[in-house]
């Protein structure tokens, strides 16, 4: 099958989503399929570049920043990603090739005119994955009030599921937000997240060397934004402050980190430490230098999601401690499978309570750590999601 991957983020970039996306094409690639990745390139000097990155394919698109800048001058930039990427494709030498299906992931939620012009050039099916419900959990958030300017996003978003011939949720609660969407010829299905396993190659970041050493380390990885609800967890830092035995440690990137940084000094805080994104090749060696992992989102979401950090701790052998809203997918998942802790409400002592009873039972990490593995490879494979993939996509077809 030749399968067209588009997707707002990929290697060299070093979120999470980037390294699902490129685990998702060289699994493609292993299954026998050809692969081309398209993805947007605002560091471009010129519309188009192809490059061969880990065995695969990638067509890079010159487009407008999205990231790392305003939120106006970011839904510019998606209003107008389609049409720029549709252009660079068109003076691409593949502005003439057929492709047999389509993958795409959202966020963006802006690339249907893109899929659906491909799709019709091609004559061929088309799989959204559909990572985040928006504008419905900015909504949640108070980002965005109910109105002129998230109607204009609803009907942006109906126009992508409108060209997706099945669409792929992370949770099964998900289901519910697009239960009038399938009709004859369309399929809605959960497709888990998913993270290929990695060696331990070292890191860039050695604790023993920081004011950290010897602690028991808290680690967060990944985005540090509105979505997440990150004040908790350096209030928990706050609570903890006279522990010496135990550290924070921050590595990654996002509109409140700024904010954040100034919180910890205004606090005096010298049991948290930041440090900015590494490659994901670093993650294992960073992770076995830590104790627990960090997960938070705003308890404000209505909607359901399975972070890429909460996968890259099961794999590492990490045990949890998350503070999410209440009856989610994840929390239940957490608790069921008893790989870590979840909080859900407001307290910061019931929260510190929490983190401390992980902190001093080291005999109860370890058989979470253990149970973490095992869930990650039984639910949490790129192999497992390539064959639902393609197996959704031959379908009618």
């Amino acid at each position: 099958m030749r399968i067209v991957l588009i997707a707002m983020h990929y290697p060299p970039l070093r979120s999470s989503t980037a390294v699902q996306l490129r685990d998702l094409a060289q699994e493609f690639r292993l299954h026998g399929h050809e692969v081309i990745v398209v993805t947007p390139d605002a560091e471009l000097d010129r519309s188009w570049a192809i490059e061969m990155l880990d065995g695969v394919q990638v067509l890079r698109l010159a487009s407008l920043r999205t990231r790392d800048t305003g939120y106006v001058r970011r839904t510019v930039g998606e209003m107008l990603l389609s049409l720029v990427m549709l252009y660079g494709i068109l003076r691409s030498p593949f502005r003439l090739d057929k492709w047999d299906a389509i993958v795409w992931w959202s966020p963006s939620i802006f690339l249907g005119p893109l899929v659906a012009a491909i799709k019709r050039s091609s004559n061929c099916r088309s799989y959204l994955i559909l990572r985040d419900i928006f504008p419905e959990w900015a909504m949640d958030l108070g980002i965005l009030r109910r109105g002129v300017i998230s109607g204009f996003f609803k009907l942006v978003a109906q126009y992508q599921y409108s060209v997706a011939d099945v669409i792929g949720v992370q949770s099964p609660s998900n289901l519910s937000y697009l239960a009038h969407w399938p009709k004859p010829g369309r399929r809605l299905e959960v497709l888990q997240n998913w993270l290929a396993l990695a060696p331990n190659a070292g890191s860039s970041i050695s604790v023993a060397a920081t004011s950290l050493a010897g602690r028991t380390i808290f680690v967060y990885i990944g985005s540090m934004g509105v979505a997440q609800g990150m004040d908790i967890l350096i209030d928990l830092a706050v609570c903890l402050r006279t522990r010496r035995d135990i550290g924070f440690l921050f590595v990654g990137r996002g509109s409140d980190v700024p904010r954040l940084r100034t919180k910890v000094i205004e606090h005096e805080l010298d049991n948290v430490l930041f440090h900015d994104e590494v490659d994901s090749s670093e993650m294992p060696g960073l992770l076995a230098q830590c104790s627990i992992g960090l997960v938070a989102l705003d308890p404000r979401h209505r909607t359901h999601n399975t972070p890429g950090k909460f996968l890259t701790y099961m794999q590492a052998g990490l045990p949890v401690l998350a503070r999410t809203n209440a009856g989610t997918d994840l929390a239940d998942l957490i608790e069921k499978e008893g790989v870590g802790r979840v909080y859900v409400g407001e307290s910061l002592e019931t929260f510190q309570r929490m983190a401390e009873q992980l902190a001093d039972d080291s005999v109860g990490r370890s058989q979470m750590a253990a149970r973490g593995r095992v869930l990650g490879q039984r639910l949490y494979s790129p192999t497992a999601a390539v064959r639902q993939i393609v197996s959704a996509l031959s379908i009618h077809a």
